[in-house]
């Protein structure tokens, strides 16, 4: 694959955002969808692109829809999305 091409397959996600949120170690997650530790760590920084059926069963922990927890495209901060705020701007 050329470089675009590989840019474009990247797969992004919030899992190291989610798991800080809900208090859940790489290691819990990982139990809880059945797979090893390191495999959410290589899926957090995105070394590793997760089947469908693994993406469905993350998503199912953290009670989402797997889009709001991947993406193909870079996903902006959660406070922007969901409060609709600049995470750059300054604080009123």
């Amino acid at each position: 694959m050329g470089g675009k091409q590989q840019e474009d397959a990247r797969l992004h996600n919030r899992l190291a955002a989610l798991r800080a949120e809900r208090g859940l170690s790489r290691s819990q997650l990982a139990a809880a969808v059945g797979v090893n530790p390191q495999s959410v760590g290589f899926i957090e920084r995105g070394d590793y692109g997760p089947s469908l059926v693994l993406a469905l069963k993350i998503a199912a922990v953290f009670e989402l829809p797997v889009e709001a927890v991947f993406s193909l495209a870079p996903l902006p901060p959660l406070s922007a999305q969901v409060y609709g705020k600049d995470s750059k701007k300054e604080l009123v």
